[in-house]
């Protein structure tokens, strides 16, 4: 099945301390989600990279301040690219964020939130009516789905990366921010699970938060 192309992500940027930064340090924000006022950046050196580095940004009178990072984060066994099912490479691009959740109890996120037992699914069956989706039912909807219970601790915090809300077969599914286990991924972002708390708490729903995710050579 042919792959949609994505496009390459410009004007990212990586703090170069922490949260306590000097002023001067912003990013340029995402042109294609000009209300967001919180933006999570992820940046690797080259394609192929299984290991970058997170920051999260406010936007302050006009400019973008990093409040959580930056920290080492881990995207696919295969980098970053153009998704595809099966292929165990993060989606390049910039993305809302929308569904969190969690084997644990709600941190304190203002995202919708919910605790997952057994009977919680994410939904990758390219042929299931609801591929890309949450699901709540005894069995697995089929093919590649995961069981967000039975994943383990990876799954403790979690928040879906939204970047292929038209649900398109082929394009990828199950794409997340959630807690690492020290290892690439299959096409998820990971990183450790204090940090992850922070940002669920720190992601708020009205201000349109959006992550970023491409090339540290792609600066503002």
């Amino acid at each position: 099945m042919s792959v949609p192309t994505v496009a390459v992500v410009v004007g990212l940027a990586v703090a170069a301390g922490p949260a306590s930064a000097a002023p001067g340090e912003t990013v340029a924000g995402p042109a294609d989600f000009p209300s967001t006022t919180q933006m999570v950046t992820v940046t690797v050196n080259s394609r192929s990279d299984t290991t970058g580095t997170l920051t999260a940004f406010d936007k302050v009178d006009g400019a973008w301040k990093p409040v959580i990072g930056p920290v080492k984060a881990f995207v696919g066994s295969q980098g970053i690219g153009a998704p595809r099912d099966d292929v165990s490479r993060t989606p390049e691009g910039t993305f809302a964020f929308d569904q969190a959740f969690g084997r644990q109890a709600n941190p304190g996120t203002k995202l919708p939130y919910f605790q997952a037992d057994k009977q919680d699914w994410w939904d990758e069956n390219p042929n299931s009516p609801t591929y890309n989706t949450h699901v709540r039912q005894v069995a697995s909807p089929g093919g590649d789905s995961e069981n967000l219970y039975d994943s383990g601790p990876v799954y403790d915090y979690a928040v879906n990366i939204a970047h292929n809300p038209q649900r398109r077969p082929g394009y990828a599914s199950g794409i997340f921010l959630h807690v690492t286990d020290g290892s690439p991924t299959q096409g998820c972002v990971a990183v450790d699970k204090a940090t992850m708390v922070s940002i669920l708490q720190w992601l708020d729903p009205s201000r349109d938060p959006v992550i970023r995710i491409g090339l540290a050579s792609q600066q503002a």
